[in-house]
């Protein structure tokens, strides 16, 4: 999608590693365990698209029913949790602000297991959020990344007014403002009649950059076994628009 257009206009959301991921499997238990429910055994494999496309897929038709209120509320019963209890096998990783407003879970109709999870503000990268976010797709294959913006960040607007200023933020918030530096560079030069808007989005775009070239997630990348996306969460219609990296 280009621009504010609705989401539905686009054909989009359409080793040295061995040892660290057995000692990282413990998280997700084994793959021999039987999970003690009723559900189907299929139905883990039918929760969990297995290419970069089809995840996107699954996340875009989530948002349509999240604006449109057609929700089906997937994954989100008894069997389910008993299911996944002994194994995940989430289809995507998320990484986006701590705003209140942005539910993954919900605004992509989506339930238990489907998707890992991580926020910081103003989808801020450090190491240990890079690993993070390298977890599902190096210890799991995890076919899709999404780097999730919105509209309204108060993370971005508060570094924004802090870097504009030269008034530094308080205690460790001033990390946040100083990680989201090229974004308010980035922002400035293009100018806009709202400069926060503008930041907001190209920090969505720096990150996912980031993560797409990233060295143990590039291989990944090329390969076409993973994708890392650019997205923007437009509070006022609940609608994603997708900014880059949309498999194809």
């Amino acid at each position: 999608m280009d621009g504010k257009r609705p989401l539905d206009r686009r054909t989009v959301l359409a080793g040295g590693l061995a040892g660290a991921t057995v000692a990282l499997a413990g998280c997700s238990a084994t793959r021999t365990a039987a999970p003690a429910s009723s559900a189907p055994a299929t139905a883990l494999a039918r929760a969990r698209p297995g290419t970069p496309a089809a995840a996107f897929a699954r996340l875009v038709e989530g948002n349509r029913r999240w604006v449109s209120g057609d929700l089906h509320h997937p994954d989100r019963d008894p069997n389910r949790r008993q299911l996944v209890a002994q194994l995940q096998e989430p289809f995507g990783s998320i990484l986006s602000c701590i705003d209140s407003r942005v539910p993954h879970e919900l605004l992509f109709d989506t339930g238990l297991g489907d998707l890992y999870v991580m926020r910081t503000g103003g989808q801020t990268l450090a190491p240990v959020v890079t690993g993070s976010v390298e977890y599902g797709p190096l210890t799991s294959g995890t076919p899709l990344i999404v780097v999730l913006g919105h509209q309204r960040c108060g993370a971005v607007k508060a570094a924004y007014v802090a870097l504009r200023d030269g008034t530094p933020l308080p205690g460790n918030l001033q990390s946040i403002a100083l990680a989201l530096k090229p974004a308010y560079e980035q922002a400035v030069r293009k100018g806009g009649a709202d400069p926060v808007e503008t930041m907001a989005r190209a920090q969505v775009t720096l990150t996912s950059t980031a993560l797409r070239s990233h060295a143990d997630l590039a291989p990944l990348v090329k390969k076409g076994t993973l994708a890392v996306v650019g997205a923007y969460y437009w509070l006022d219609t609940g609608t994603v628009e997708v900014l880059d990296g949309a498999p194809s």
